[in-house]
């Protein structure tokens, strides 16, 4: 069975509020020096057979179409 990963993440130029709120939080729990968070999803995918090419081409068309909203979002997707 083929394991994928799909990150995905909003793109630099788009606000991430939960992030913003993280950030904001963590200072007042005690962890200081973040200057950056920024939340994305994560999707593990299993394919029937085993890891190909074409395997990958399909998730990553997964994710294109249905995993992440291109407009706002990134994605990478690599075998688990």
């Amino acid at each position: 069975m083929a394991r994928y990963v799909v990150d995905v993440m909003p793109k630099p130029e788009i606000l991430d509020p939960q992030g913003k709120a993280v950030l904001g939080a963590l200072p007042r729990l005690g962890f200081a020096g973040v200057v950056e968070v920024r939340q994305g999803k994560r999707f593990e995918v299993e394919i029937e057979g085993d890891a190909t090419p074409e395997s990958l081409a399909e998730v990553e068309q997964m994710a294109q179409t249905l995993l992440s909203n291109p407009v706002i979002e990134d994605f990478e997707v690599r075998t688990a």
